[in-house]
């Protein structure tokens, strides 16, 4: 019996949102984000950050399991045609952009700040399950995945991971550095 990459993958999305989501509100790891990172949207960045390598870590190694035939997974086939991971990541992307857009999870109440953080991990899942077929959107060819061309997809990865990161990590520490900058006593 095959179980479908998709759902392994989704399961994990949904497995990874919760663990995190818990993580966040019901033990002292929300405090500490929230003292270190007082800045809502740098958290929504880190969570996203981390969402997108995570995502990305485990499609590339359910798909190798796949290519290998290690375990019981199997690819997606609807009426035989495969359908994609980046058809998941394209569907996150545009769902949370569209609940973004609407403004779900810009309010103060508990239940703004869960929808916020689920949304944050969406769209990073949904960037790392969309980048990392980028070869195959790129070049139109369904094989250049694990072939010469899925270099492109690991530059995509590691462009848009590196964005994700300095968004997290940069905008705060030149934001620090500006200030110190200010404050520092002229010559």
């Amino acid at each position: 019996m095959h179980i479908a990459g998709s759902w392994i993958l989704l399961l994990f999305i949904i497995l990874l949102a919760v663990v995190t989501l818990v993580l966040l509100h019901l033990t002292v790891v929300g405090e500490i984000l929230h003292q270190r990172i007082p800045d809502r949207p740098h958290r929504r960045l880190l969570l996203a950050s981390v969402s997108f390598f995570i995502t990305f870590l485990a499609a590339r190694l359910l798909v190798y399991s796949i290519t290998h035939h290690v375990g019981p997974f199997g690819y997606v086939i609807v009426g035989g045609r495969h359908i994609h991971h980046l058809v998941w990541g394209i569907l996150l992307l545009l769902l949370s952009g569209y609940a973004t857009l609407v403004e779900v999870g810009t309010g103060t109440t508990p239940a703004s700040i869960f929808f916020s953080r689920l949304l944050s991990i969406a769209y990073g899942a949904g960037a790392a399950l969309t980048l990392d077929e980028f070869a195959i959107w790129l070049n139109l060819d369904p094989n250049a995945y694990w072939s010469a061309q899925d270099r492109e997809s690991i530059d995509a990865i590691i462009l848009f991971g590196a964005l994700l990161a300095i968004g997290t990590w940069g905008a705060p520490l030149l934001r620090k550095a500006r200030e110190n900058s200010a404050n520092a006593p002229q010559k």
